[in-house]
C-alpha cells in the first residue's frame, strides 16, 4: 500500500485537468445513427434486471425488476447483430413484425459457475444486469444463454411497455465524478465507467488516482492507443464503510459498496462480485457501455467478463499489465490463451468451433485468423526451440528479436483455453497468455479493432 500513495498527487492534477463534481447527464452518443434507432428509441436506458440460476446442468432466467436510467450510451447503427456470439444473446423485438430491432451479446459469472464442481450439487441463483435502449413503444424483449456447444440452453420472452408504471426512474447519485477522458467527438465514442470499491471516504484521493491509472494503463496500451480519441473514460468515487474487499479464508468480512471478495467459486485469488444490480445503482445516470471496478486491495486478483464486468485489486505490481488482459476479455471478447495438464472437463469441446477470436478447436479454423497465416505454415504449428524454456522467467532476457519471434509469428500452436491439447492459440506468447509479455499478438490488435470499429463507425 505504501507505494501506491505515491501515486495520490496524480489525483491533484486529475482535478486540474478533469472535469470533475457531482454526477451529471453529460451525453456521449456512440456511432453514427442508424434511423431504425430514431424510429424505435429514445435517448434513455432501459435497464433489465434478471436472475440466472440453475446447476451444471439446468438453467433458468427470471425476470427482476426494469429500470429507466440516464442517457443511452451504447450503439445507435450496427443494432441489429452483435460481432461476438458470447454465451447469451439480448434481443430486442417489434412484437407484431418479430423483426430484431437491438441486440447485443454478453457473458456471465453464472456460466462459468457451471463448470465448478459446487455447480452438479448446489443450485444458486445470480444477478444480471442487461441495458438496452428505451423504446418509445411496446417491444418484445428476448434473452437466451448457450451451453458450451454454442446451442440455446435458456430463454426468457417478455413484453416490455414503456409506460409501466413499475419502471422505477434512477435519479443521479450524490457522488463524485471525474472525467479522465472525453475521447473526440462525442458521436464517436465508447464509454467506460470506472467504479471505485473498498474505498473509505478518506480514500478519495487514492481512487482517482488509482483510476487515472487505470486510464493510463488502458490509453498507453496498443491498439487501444491508437484509437484513444475514440473513449471517453469516468471515475465514479462512491465510499465504502471498510477498506478493502472481504477476504473469507481469512475470516474477513467487510461492508463495501459492491460486496466484492476473493474466493469466488472457492478459488482463493479469484475477486469478484455478485452484486450486480449495486454496480449499476452506483453508476446511477452516468453513461457507460462498459464497468471497470477498482477494488482497494494490493493482492493479485480480478476478472473481465464479456459485456458485463471488469473487476480489479488496483495495489498489486501486475495492476496495468493484468487491466489490460482483462479488459481484453470484457470487451474484446478475448480468451485466454494459456493452458493447464490434462483436463477431463472443457469448456471448449472438439465439435464447436469457440466464440472468442483468438481461440479455435479447428472446427471452422476459416472464421478466424486463416487468412492471417503465412503461406506453408503448419497445422498445428510447432513451437520455436525459445518456448521450450519457463518463458515467464526469462522474458526480461530476451532482445526484442526473440520476443518478435513469441508474440508476432502467426501460427495455430497447440495449448489454449486451459486445455493443454485440443484448443488452438495464434501465437506462443500474448497479452492473453502472460503478464510478461508487453503486447497483444497480431490476431488479437486486429479483434480488438474490429470491436472499436463495431461500436464506432
Amino acid at each position: 500500500m505504501k507505494g501506491r500513495r505515491l501515486f495520490v498527487f496524480l489525483a491533484a492534477v486529475c482535478a486540474v485537468v478533469c472535469s470533475c463534481g457531482v454526477q451529471n447527464k453529460t451525453r456521449h452518443l456512440a456511432g453514427a445513427q442508424d434511423p431504425v434507432f430514431g424510429e424505435h428509441f429514445t435517448d434513455s436506458t432501459l435497464r433489465l434486471d434478471y436472475v440466472f440460476c440453475g446447476d451444471a446442468q439446468h438453467q433458468a432466467i427470471y425476470l427482476q425488476g426494469m429500470v429507466k436510467t440516464g442517457p443511452w450510451a451504447g450503439r445507435r447503427h450496427n443494432l441489429q447483430e452483435p460481432l461476438l456470439r458470447g454465451n447469451g444473446q439480448v434481443l430486442v423485438k417489434d412484437p407484431s413484425s418479430g423483426e430484431v430491432l437491438y441486440s447485443n451479446s454478453f457473458s456471465t459469472l453464472f456460466q462459468e459457475w457451471q463448470d465448478y464442481e459446487e455447480a452438479q450439487s448446489t443450485p444458486k441463483a445470480f444477478e444480471n444486469c442487461i441495458l438496452v435502449p428505451f423504446p418509445k413503444e411496446d417491444v418484445r424483449v428476448e434473452v437466451e444463454l448457450t451451453d458450451r456447444h454454442g446451442k440455446v440452453s435458456s430463454r426468457i420472452s417478455h413484453l416490455v411497455s414503456p409506460r409501466d408504471i413499475l419502471i422505477r426512474r434512477i435519479e443521479p447519485q450524490p457522488y463524485e465524478m471525474c472525467v479522465l477522458c472525453s475521447g473526440g467527438p462525442a458521436e464517436g465514442v465508447i464509454d467506460i465507467a470506472i467504479l471505485s470499491e473498498g474505498y473509505t471516504a478518506g480514500e478519495k484521493d487514492l481512487f482517482f488516482a488509482d483510476a487515472a491509472r487505470a486510464r493510463d494503463a488502458l490509453l498507453n496500451h496498443a491498439p487501444f492507443s491508437d484509437r484513444a480519441s475514440e473513449f471517453a473514460i469516468r471515475a465514479v468515487f462512491a465510499p465504502s464503510q471498510s477498506s478493502g474487499p472481504s477476504i473469507p479464508h481469512l475470516g474477513q468480512w467487510h461492508n463495501t459498496l459492491v460486496d466484492s471478495h476473493f474466493d469466488t467459486f472457492y478459488s482463493e485469488r479469484y475477486l469478484t462480485s455478485s452484486s450486480v444490480q449495486k454496480v449499476h445503482d452506483a453508476l446511477g445516470t452516468v453513461p457507460f457501455e462498459h464497468i471497470i471496478v477498482l477494488v482497494n486491495t494490493p493482492v493479485y486478483g480480478g476478472g473481465g467478463i464479456y459485456n458485463s464486468l471488469t473487476i480489479m485489486g488496483s495495489g498489486h505490481p501486475t495492476f496495468d499489465q493484468v487491466l489490460v488482459h482483462e479488459f481484453g476479455h470484457a470487451f474484446g471478447g478475448l480468451g485466454d490463451e494459456y493452458f493447464y495438464g490434462e483436463q477431463t472437463e472443457t469448456p471448449y469441446p472438439a465439435d464447436t468451433e469457440p466464440w472468442e477470436p483468438n481461440l479455435t478447436t479447428l472446427k471452422d479454423f476459416a472464421s478466424k485468423w486463416k487468412d492471417m497465416l503465412p503461406a506453408g505454415t503448419p497445422i498445428p504449428t510447432p513451437v520455436d526451440s525459445l518456448e521450450m524454456v519457463d518463458v515467464r522467467r526469462i522474458w526480461h532476457t530476451f532482445t526484442q528479436e526473440q520476443k518478435d519471434i513469441l508474440n508476432m509469428k502467426v501460427g495455430v500452436y497447440e495449448g489454449a483455453g486451459y486445455q493443454a491439447h485440443g484448443v488452438y492459440r495464434p501465437v506462443q506468447e500474448c497479452r492473453m497468455k502472460i503478464n510478461e509479455c508487453e503486447r497483444f499478438c497480431p490476431v488479437c490488435t486486429r479483434a480488438i479493432i474490429r470491436m472499436i470499429d463495431y461500436y464506432t463507425r
